[in-house]
């Protein structure tokens, strides 16, 4: 046995020790793959496991998490901090092992991957910042950003139809240091899928612009090394080297099939594999030689005190632009980066311009796009109609990524994960839709991606339903730590860009109108409490009777409607509220200061579905909304025809009270 092939066995044994302890996961993968890692994390990636967050080291991106064993076996493996009883409790509870890599969860892990083919698309992101970045700030002796990303995508991955749009846009921008390792061992969960898959994937990815290194046996050690070898000498095109393996390798009753994918082997197979491999160890068993072997760490540190080296040197001629990276990288932002943008809203505010909100936000980006010189925009396919380019924007920090909303949105998050850029991309609401998995997974990863949305409800009018959104809203305010803003006008845009930019962790989802909406007149307390998510826009003059609540364009609507019941002799009390989440996140105090539990009378309003909304109100007050699709008509017909005027508004109001009277 090749020294190769035994500590290509080690990551077998890890895989299917911890994957028959936890009685569930995924060996096969990790199986099949373990000789295409022993060569690419031994002798190719750069990379220092007791510093992962090296900046110049290469990513690392594994596209089909439900292997994750092979990730944890090479983290282990290599010297990062996972231990071995990390490795045992695989799957359990509280673990630095899940069942799938997730960021923050595990040293080294570089992106949560799980649903397929996103992780490639993470990648295309990350080899994207890596190239802007480079463009930027390495000069002719100095090359202080220069690293690859090399992602493993297996089958399932490239059937899922983000690879088609990530692949499709990485060959377009010639993506030269991205690497993608095709897992072709021909097995997914249903079967062999020559049944449902039978295009030629290289041949896909060579019309893409790829450069394709075609039929490496994943097997055999020289060759995948040869081939890894091969694609460090493209710099111009990304480069996909397809890796003939087969799942389960090593299980002699297993290999090769659907059995291997997707659960334990069971105790008599594992012996089976053990003598197969000739692996006499017991289960958790890595004799000291292969740890010895396997370690990373003088390698990793010797990679990166060179890098250290050429960056002292660099900071010596460029003070000035080795702070600035070294800000960048860090995530903090500059001093004073918001100024542009509170002046920006003060202004608003005393002008009190009708706007469409989307304008609203194209004048924010321009605010914030000279003093946070990280932001990244871009849009697919809508630039024009979602307002993403700011006046003056170069190629160099603007991008058009095609009707690719999915492939965009996960980019994007790679982008973010990178470091170094804040990205922030635009499409219409409703399409927001097509990318929902990655807004999720950037909520679950905690990272500050910043989702622009516009066109934000029926009053897009003559397209239609089809481009009118009803219950996208209610979809991402109730996604965990996603901070959802829809602003009523120019001064609730700028707090929501400011929210979206101070954020370290929570991505953000910017909702802006198509149509004109007024400015609101506010008065200081106001204006300061916008930052809170929810305040008193108009407070009651005396005894407070009722609360309406609003986002949006229909806040304008909502103060109509406050100034026709306070006819009525009501005390009205007008609240806008941009963001729910950071509101319900204040304190009591504020909380109730705003919606006071004495007073159950509300009416929530907002050109949406309405059971959202219910948690405010309460079963005792009312929802003016939208729980139907849309209509095809000029907008403020289309509102009108689907209830969304002040007489509606009124009229819900008056039914609380009259509904009181009668009880």
């Amino acid at each position: 046995m090749s020294a190769r092939v035994e500590r290509a066995n080690a990551i077998r044994a890890l895989a299917m020790d911890a994957v028959e302890a936890a009685n569930s996961g995924h060996p096969g993968a990790p199986m099949g793959l373990a000789d295409v890692a022993e060569v690419l994390w031994r002798e190719v990636l750069v990379h220092n496991p007791a510093d992962p967050s090296w900046s110049d080291r290469d990513r690392f991106v594994l596209s089909n998490g439900h292997g994750s064993m092979l990730l944890y076996a090479l983290l282990h493996l290599t010297g990062y901090d996972l231990s071995i009883d990390e490795i045992k409790a695989f799957r359990q509870l509280g673990s630095k092992t899940p069942g799938h890599p997730e960021f923050r969860e595990c040293p080294g892990v570089e992106t949560t991957t799980g649903p397929l083919g996103q992780g490639f698309a993470n990648a295309v992101g990350l080899a994207l910042a890596e190239k802007i970045l480079a463009s930027e700030f390495n000069r002719d002796e100095f090359s202080i950003v220069d690293h690859r990303t090399w992602v493993i995508v297996g089958d399932g991955c490239l059937m899922e139809g983000i690879s088609h749009e990530a692949a499709s846009l990485a060959g377009t921008l010639g993506l030269g240091k991205l690497v993608a390792i095709y897992d072709d061992n021909g097995i997914s969960i249903d079967g062999e899928t020559d049944a449902w898959f039978t295009e030629d994937v290289p041949a896909r990815f060579e019309a893409y612009g790829w450069r394709v290194i075609r039929d490496v046996d994943g097997h055999d050690g020289e060759a995948v090394a040869g081939a890894l070898e091969q694609a460090l000498t493209q710099q111009d095109l990304p480069t996909l080297v397809c890796c003939k393996t087969v799942i389960g390798y090593g299980s002699p009753a297993k290999q090769g099939t659907a059995g291997a994918h997707g659960a334990a082997l069971g105790a008599e197979e594992v012996s089976a594999v053990r003598k197969t491999l000739n692996w006499s160890f017991d289960a958790f068993e890595i004799p000291d030689r292969l740890y010895q072997e396997w370690d990373c760490r003088a390698r990793g540190a010797k990679l990166q005190q060179a890098w250290t080296e050429l960056f002292d040197a660099y900071q010596r001629t460029y003070p000035e632009l080795a702070a600035e990276y070294q800000r960048r990288m860090s995530g903090e932002l500059p001093e004073g980066w918001n100024e542009s943008l509170r002046a920006l809203a003060e202004s608003a505010q005393a002008a009190l311009e009708p706007l469409e909100t989307r304008k609203s936000s194209q004048r924010c980006i321009g605010a914030l796009a000279d003093a946070v010189p990280e932001l990244f925009g871009g849009s697919a396919d809508l630039t024009g109609s979602n307002g993403t380019r700011w006046a003056g924007a170069s190629d160099a920090r603007y991008l058009s990524y095609g009707v690719r909303e999915f492939g965009m949105s996960a980019i994007t998050n790679g982008m973010t994960l990178h470091g170094g850029l804040r990205p922030f991309s635009g499409t219409f609401l409703v399409f927001m839709e097509y990318a929902r998995n990655a807004v999720r997974l950037a909520a679950l990863m905690e990272i500050p991606n910043v989702f622009v949305y516009t066109h934000d409800s029926v009053a897009v009018g003559e397209d239609g339903p089809t481009h009118q959104p009803i219950e996208q809203l209610t979809n991402l305010r109730t996604t965990p730590g996603l901070h959802t803003w829809r602003p009523c006008d120019t001064v609730e845009s700028a707090f929501a860009w400011e929210s979206a930019i101070a954020s370290q962790r929570e991505p953000s989802a910017l909702i802006f109108t198509r149509q004109k909406t007024p400015a609101m007149v506010r008065d200081l307390e106001a204006f300061n409490a916008i930052a809170r998510g929810g305040y008193v826009l108009r407070r009651e003059q005396g005894e407070l009777d009722l609360i309406l609540i609003a986002t949006g364009s229909e806040v304008g609507l909502a103060a109509q409607a406050a100034d026709l019941l306070k006819e009525d002799g009501l005390g009205v009390r007008l609240v806008s509220m941009p963001c729910t989440d950071i509101f319900l996140n204040q304190d009591a105090d504020y909380r109730e200061s705003v919606l006071p539990a004495d007073c159950s009378a509300r009416v929530a309003v907002e050109a949406a579905h309405p059971d959202y909304w219910y948690r405010f109100v309460g079963l005792q007050g009312a929802v003016v909304g939208i729980d139907r699709f849309g209509i095809s008509a000029p907008g403020d017909e289309a509102m009108a025809a689907l209830g969304m005027t002040v007489e509606n508004v009124v009229a819900a109001a008056r039914s609380l009270f009259t509904t009181a009277e009668q009880g």
